[in-house]
């Protein structure tokens, strides 16, 4: 078993898949919930220290500025992404979360998969195209959480 961090733009699928992951009976953490992400959009760093010193199979969800900092205490990295429009369309029409409903958050969306996502592809292991089917992804994620991939 490995650690897994599953990363990508707003609207990639990250919580999707990790829930999948999470009924299949893996640990996971979704860093978009219970304060992880600090306010200047940072994870709290003692405590992914602390997460990840007490758990060897891991699931771990997010995209934050200081990720790489914990990279190597990953497995893998796995990177979701997909054309902008796609993305745009995703935020637009999704209710579990209300990032990326406004203008001004879907400018911020494209702007980011344009300039933040080519450094998270250069730190990915892997990465995946987040329009497949969600059971597919969490099927290729599973299978590095396992060593089947």
């Amino acid at each position: 078993m490995s650690r897994v961090l599953l990363t990508g733009m707003s609207g990639t699928g990250k919580s999707t898949v990790l829930g999948e992951l999470e009924r299949r009976g893996h640990v996971t953490v979704d860093t978009d919930d219970d304060d992880w992400v600090l306010g200047d959009g940072a994870w709290d760093e003692s405590r992914m220290d602390t997460l990840l010193a007490s758990h060897r199979d891991l699931v771990v969800s997010g995209t934050v500025h200081n990720q790489g900092l914990f990279y190597d205490r990953f497995e893998h990295v796995v990177l979701l992404s997909a054309p902008i429009d796609v993305l745009l369309e995703r935020v637009a029409g999704r209710t579990n979360n209300p990032y990326g409903g406004t203008a001004e958050e879907q400018a911020e969306i494209s702007h980011y998969t344009l300039t933040v996502e080519p450094l998270l592809r250069r730190g990915a292991t892997r990465e995946l195209d987040a329009r497949r089917l969600p059971g597919e992804l969490a099927d290729v994620v599973e299978g590095l959480l396992t060593g089947r991939s």
